[in-house]
């Protein structure tokens, strides 16, 4: 699933060493073949770790949603501000290939470190989460770091005059991305889930897989290390331009109102820099502060793996009575539709668009991507408003929540002073159908409740305490009614599973297998713990009373419900009657589908057309500075859902809708900064700075300029026909 082009915006130097040998009689280097094997087993790595990140946070370390999701995209925000360091340690200090292999081996640490906080009998719960984070950090370290220069490096190996082949190499590198994306986000999911280990979901297994993938990739790399072109590093064009912004701010700081007066900030660095690259930064600043709106967009985008995630545990993902869909392996949806959609804007839509005579210009199409993302926003609001009907709320400080079962033989009547609380009569055995508030007025209260059954009132006293879950289970003895309390899990299962429990009301108590969980319901209206078990059918389970043994039938316990099931009956007999306590989840997955193919047409007019606008209008030298800055816009985006998660505190459909309507409100300032945005050719600064001629009349400052070209010959930025892919 790449999406933010990490395969574009490199830069090309012109190897020095001898011409690596070809594919068969081709103009593709040997050496190409390394670097897509290596981009295919590093992306199902990364990927495939992300993929089931947010579910380990949930599930292995037991963190709330809130926190999950913050952390979640503080990692990801640490993979897009680490590609600037990387792409600094490559240009002023190792080379590329250096530190491809340096950061790699940091990258696979990171991934065995992760991987062994995953196994549960390494140390305690803060071991565990000490390794993941350390496990985090050494990943984005890596992958951040060699995000600017693999892409970068594949293009270095083709000879100057093979431009169509280089081209060819990053469709095919584009491809491996995908591919590597796609497949992860598949197979993982299914190592976590179906794969038991350590007595439950196998993480350290989701885990393991990636880093021996990553160890793949670095071998592979490694392997042709004798077939590549090597180019020393030459400095860094991003370094250049913060020491010219930087010596710009300090002469314009430092000067006084005798000073001749400037026509732009910039220009207090004429004495330094040649006018050329002051101009050529004007340029590239223009475009940059045009990114100023751009993080909300992927604020929105990159949340699919984490609250899309979260909101699918709580649908229902069975296609027919076979086939499960794991909640984790929907964000693969992305990278097939990006596949499908990126020809079909291309040939299709855009040409259609023309015909109609639509100046559909790249700032508009970027516009229309916005919407397109906070329409998918819109769909996952409606989504998520009709996923929250089977949830049941935990109660508000101050009061608890509370159902009856009237296990009686005839119907009761209940009165909670100064409550009309269950005014109607509670039939025998009926199903409750919600839960009522009960208001506490404190931490606990100790409540005498009178009930009435055949005009005989009898008293339950009970105490309650704020926050929880009651069952009030009442029942006849030989005297009368007896009440008993019942604290239930009204949380539904990140796990996808349901949870179960027993009330035994016969004289025998019952021992019960239920798919591989085990229960024991003692006699006498004994209730047995809330205990999870697989979402699936049940027949014929094993159930033991006295010296009898039974088999019984659950019927289908679904994703993400509660039941209690009563056991009624004489001895030598089993009579069932399930009672479902909270609803199973019953919106079906495929209603994600519309957001995500939102969010993808979103992504295709957005990114791509994004990074294609802003290399049109900045000089081929300075394209690596727009890159950085894309990249920190991701970053950023991130930031924003780390502080919305953490600090907001909404329900999440109005958390969905605050992201949408903050988007909405953004497309509009960046449309309204695109309207009085000229558009630019860069191919004019030939014209205004030749290397002669205009400048002859200024000898030093044609020094600066010849020796300012000399040093950027070799670092001119070449895009690829994949820049039609977003996926960095």
């Amino acid at each position: 699933m790449e999406t933010r082009k990490e395969h574009e915006l490199k830069i090309h130097e012109n190897g020095k060493t001898s011409k690596s040998p070809k594919l068969c009689g081709t103009n593709y280097p040997v050496s190409i073949s390394f670097i897509v094997v290596n981009e295919f087993c590093e992306r199902f790595s990364y990927y495939g770790m992300k993929a089931v990140l947010t579910l380990y946070f949930i599930n292995y370390l037991h963190w709330d949603p809130n926190l999950s999701t913050a952390v979640y995209h503080a990692f990801s925000s640490l993979c897009y501000f680490t590609p600037v360091l990387g792409a600094l340690i490559a240009d002023s200090w190792l080379g590329k290939f250096k530190t491809i292999v340096y950061l790699s081996v940091v990258y696979v640490l990171g991934h065995i470190v992760k991987s062994v906080g995953a196994i549960p009998s390494v140390g305690d719960s803060t071991i565990h989460i000490v390794l993941s984070m350390v496990g985090l950090i050494l990943i984005a370290f890596g992958t951040g770091g060699i995000k600017p220069c693999v892409a970068a490096f594949g293009g270095d190996q083709f000879d100057e005059e093979h431009t169509n082949e280089r081209r060819k190499f990053f469709s095919i590198f584009y491809m491996s991305i995908n591919g590597g994306s796609v497949l992860s986000t598949l197979i993982t999911p299914i190592l976590r889930g179906d794969v038991q280990c350590f007595g439950g979901d196998c993480y350290a297994l989701a885990f393991g897989v990636p880093a021996i993938l990553m160890v793949v990739a670095l071998v592979v790399f490694i392997s042709g290390s004798g077939m590549y072109k090597k180019s020393p590093p030459e400095g860094n064009i991003l370094l250049d331009v913060c020491k010219c912004m930087g010596l710009a701010i300090k002469n314009r700081w430092k000067s006084s109102k005798y000073d001749p007066k400037k026509k732009h900030w910039l220009d207090w660095a004429e004495d330094k820099y040649p006018r050329r690259l002051i101009h050529e930064i004007k340029m590239v600043l223009r475009v940059l502060v045009l990114y100023i709106p751009l993080p909300m967009f992927w604020a929105l985008f990159d949340q699919q793996g984490s609250r899309w995630t979260l909101q699918a545990t709580r649908m229902n993902m069975a296609f027919g009575s076979t086939f499960v869909l794991k909640p984790d392996q929907m964000q693969m949806l992305n990278a097939l539709l990006i596949l499908v959609f990126v020809p079909i804007f291309d040939m299709v839509v855009y040409p259609l668009i023309g015909l109609c005579r639509i100046n559909l210009t790249p700032l508009k199409k970027m516009a229309v991507g916005m919407i397109f993302a906070a329409l998918a926003f819109g769909s996952a609001t409606l989504v998520e408003v009709n996923v929250t009907k089977t949830v049941v709320e935990t109660a508000p400080q101050g009061q608890c929540l509370l159902q009856v079962y009237n296990l009686a033989v005839s119907d009761v009547k209940l009165n909670i002073p100064g409550s009309n609380l269950f005014s109607q009569p509670i039939k025998s055995y009926e199903d409750p159908p919600a839960y009522q508030h009960i208001q506490l007025g404190g931490h606990n209260k100790t409540i005498n409740m009178a009930v009435t059954q055949n005009e005989i009132l009898y008293q339950c006293v009970q105490t309650f305490t704020e926050q929880k879950a009651y069952t009030l289970v009442l029942h006849s003895n030989g005297s009368g009614i007896v009440c008993k309390l019942a604290t239930d899990n009204i949380h539904k299962s990140e796990k996808m599973e349901a949870y179960l429990r027993f009330i035994n009301t016969r004289s025998e108590a019952v021992n019960i297998t239920v798919g591989a969980v085990d229960f024991y319901v003692p006699a006498d209206y004994g209730i047995s713990p809330h205990n999870s078990v697989e979402r699936k059918e049940y027949t014929n389970d094993k159930c033991t009373s006295g010296s009898q043994d039974f088999l019984i039938t659950l019927g289908l316990l679904d994703f993400g419900a509660s039941y209690t099931v009563i056991l009624k009956g004489h001895p030598g007999e089993i009579i069932l009657q399930k009672m479902e306590d909270v609803k199973a989840n019953n919106v079906h997955i495929a209603w994600q589908i519309p957001q995500y193919v939102l969010i993808t047409a979103g992504e295709v007019m957005f990114s791509i057309t994004g990074l294609e606008f802003s290399y049109s209008q900045a000089p081929a030298n300075m394209k690596s500075v727009l890159q950085a800055g894309w990249l920190l816009t991701v970053a950023f985006g991130n930031v924003i859902v780390l502080i919305v998660a953490e600090g907001a505190g909404l329900d999440q459909w109005m958390e969905f809708l605050l992201f949408a309507g903050l988007l909405v409100a953004v497309c509009i300032i960046f449309s309204i900064m695109a309207y009085f945005y000229t558009y630019v050719d860069p191919d004019e600064l030939d014209k205004l700075f030749p290397d002669k001629a205009a400048n002859d009349d200024d000898e030093d400052n044609l020094k600066k300029n010849q020796k300012y070209h000399m040093d950027q010959t070799d670092n001119s930025m070449y895009l690829n026909p994949v820049e039609k892919s977003t996926k960095m």
